[in-house]
């Protein structure tokens, strides 16, 4: 059910808004055990954790790479389908970093707030 909240909901969700979207709909559930959950399928690889925004976690159901845009105005975020694996062989590495992965947001405006 708290996949499926994240899913439904389709905006990039914080634990917040997937509580409160689960809640509605099973009143018994606790803070916690959502917050648990959402942890564990971030662990497991189900959902992305995509970062703070604004101080809140914000949780993805979308695995597959890509990159986000983040309104700078109203503060939504969208998903990017661009993704580009040969970032980190480009990143000077002095300091020997083994470089597993990347996570990219851009920043703007997005098409409603620039009108």
């Amino acid at each position: 059910m708290i996949y499926d909240a994240v899913k439904e909901l389709n905006s990039h969700a914080t634990a917040e808004q997937v509580f409160d979207y689960v809640a509605a709909k099973y009143p018994s559930i606790s803070r916690a055990t959502v917050y648990r959950n959402l942890n564990q399928m971030t662990e497991s690889g189900e959902l992305l954790n995509i970062g703070s925004v604004d101080g809140s976690s914000h949780y993805d159901h979308n695995c597959q790479n890509h990159y986000h845009f983040v309104c700078d105005k109203c503060k939504r975020i969208f998903d990017i389908n661009e993704y580009f694996p040969d970032i980190p062989g480009r990143i000077k590495n002095p300091d020997g970093f083994d470089i597993t992965g990347h996570n990219i947001t851009f920043n703007g405006l997005c098409w409603d707030c620039k009108k």
